[in-house]
């Protein structure tokens, strides 16, 4: 049944509206009906409002532990997706986790370039601990740009002194805005949903006329040392494929605890259609795991 799965969710993302690298106005709209036409779970509350500045959406499933938190990043090229959107994923992770999960409404490109995400994802973090809530209890969680975002402000926070959570999990993390990995170019046809082209246009917005390859803007290359337990999921038919390894590899070299776990036949942010792929299900109670070990720790 798995490989039936994978391929309708194949043809369901190649026939989809989406363009990441479209018109931002246009792109924005298409996304959010395409993430609202799911209901959420009767038993989820989502409720807007606000941490160091920063709009947030706090989500809650029945049975959580008050005193553990998933902070959480959307993806979306730095362009598209908002908090509210993310709400569905979100959710279900922290229902897995057994946690609430706050979804951080960060800055978008164009209109705010680098560094307003990591600036806002920074000030999040800060007021949390500033609340009392201790980074021993805190996992970052992150997809797509929100995982790079996961992995910039690890990075951003060994500036701040404060100190790292204590795990993150990314799935399909753009840690690369230069697209130079080689499954940009050698996983273009297997991959459904994301182009090069497209990722390219996104990290022009999103950067500007700064490097793309400053340590912030890609994590890849930045110096992870110091980072919390740092778990990567990424599936076998995405361009990002290459991005997921490097930072695994990066994340290794500089003595972060790290796994890597790559999903095969499985495209962007499957974690994404857990309702109807099983590999999408398997995924995050991994993930889920993952951080209740380091929490237990």
């Amino acid at each position: 049944m798995t490989q039936q799965q994978r391929q309708a969710l194949d043809e369901l993302l190649r026939h989809g509206s989406l363009d990441v690298g479209g018109e931002v106005a246009e792109q924005r709209a298409i996304f959010h009906e395409m993430i609202s036409a799911t209901p959420l779970p009767d038993d989820v509350s989502a409720k807007q409002g606000e941490l160091g500045g920063v709009p947030v959406v706090t989500v809650e499933t029945p049975g959580l532990d008050p005193s553990a938190l998933v902070l959480y990043f959307h993806g979306g090229a730095y362009a598209l997706g908002s908090a509210p959107d993310s709400v569905g994923l979100a959710a279900d992770v922290a229902r897995r986790v057994g946690a609430r999960a706050i979804s951080v409404d960060y800055r978008l490109a164009p209109e705010h370039p680098f560094p307003a995400a990591i600036d806002d994802a920074v000030a999040a973090y800060r007021a949390l601990l500033g609340e009392g809530v201790p980074s021993e209890r805190i996992a970052f969680v992150g997809e797509s740009a929100g995982g790079g975002l996961v992995a910039a402000t690890l990075v951003a926070l060994k500036s701040t002194g404060l100190p790292q959570p204590c795990v993150a999990a990314v799935f399909s993390p753009w840690v690369d805005l230069t697209v130079s990995g080689a499954s940009a170019t050698g996983k273009a046809e297997l991959d459904p949903a994301l182009t090069p082209e497209a990722l390219r246009t996104r990290a022009v917005d999103y950067l500007g006329d700064r490097d793309p390859a400053s340590p912030l803007a890609s994590p890849v290359f930045a110096d992870l040392t110091g980072l919390p337990p740092l778990l990567i999921q990424v599936g076998s038919h995405e361009i990002l494929l290459d991005d997921a390894v490097r930072l695994a590899a990066r994340a290794a070299d500089h003595d972060v605890a790290v796994e890597l776990q790559v999903w095969p036949e499985v495209p962007h942010v499957f974690q994404g259609f857990a309702a109807v792929l099983d590999d999408a299900d398997r995924a995050l109670n991994s993930a889920a795991a993952f951080i209740q070990r380091a929490w237990a720790a």
